[in-house]
């Protein structure tokens, strides 16, 4: 059986867990406890040597770390992943651009916001929140011409974008003022259904 080794409050996390649910493939989840030093250890880094949540082992013992290579491994050979030479390079376009636009902004901002960190990290929040309007006003472009990132069909593309995007009214950006966005989360949230919630941050993820 897979395990995912997981922080399940981070939504790169669960980006794994809805692809997982949505193939009914059958897995073991193993929490991470992060903020204690267990992604830290030498028998973690030796799934992931960056020290990162998740990583999927996979019956024989490999490991597979970072959340996109993990659903591009999962989605082959299924409907999430085209086989088509330019609508694949179209989802790997946007799980791309997911890992260097969305995440690394909305992402950082919505756990600062939610964990009382936004005046330790002040001299960064304006960069951050600029960075976040650019992604989120290019979502907006592409979504406001099409139902899906990937085009007509439903693909990993969305699933990882999602991640994060739906959830940016948690930083200051919601979705009201972005309504193409608004429209995608709606349909992405109506396949995905209601059991794959955000899961909030635990005590131990706010300073003391």
């Amino acid at each position: 059986m897979l395990t995912l080794h997981e922080y399940t409050p981070s939504q790169n996390c669960w980006k794994v867990r809805v692809l997982l649910g949505l193939l009914g493939i059958s897995y073991r989840s193993q929490p991470v406890a992060i903020f204690s030093g267990e992604s830290r250890t030498p028998e973690f880094l030796e799934l992931n040597p960056v020290g990162s949540t998740p990583a999927l082992v996979l019956d024989d013992g490999r490991a597979i770390a970072e959340s996109n290579a993990i659903v591009c491994y999962l989605a082959e050979g299924t409907r999430f992943l085209p086989t088509d030479r330019f609508a694949r390079a179209k989802v790997m376009q946007w799980l791309f651009f997911e890992q260097y636009y969305v995440e690394p902004v909305i992402g950082s901002l919505r756990f600062w916001t939610l964990t009382g960190r936004l005046e330790v990290n002040a001299a960064l929040v304006p960069g951050k929140r600029d960075a976040a309007m650019r992604a989120l006003s290019a979502l907006e472009r592409t979504l406001g011409a099409t139902q899906f990132l990937g085009g007509s069909d439903f693909t990993i593309a969305d699933i990882a974008n999602y991640a994060y995007a739906h959830l940016a009214a948690d930083c200051g950006f919601p979705l009201a003022g972005f309504p193409s966005i608004a429209r995608w989360a709606d349909r992405v949230g109506g396949i995905i259904g209601s059991d794959y919630p955000a899961i909030p941050y635990g005590p131990e993820a706010h300073p003391a």
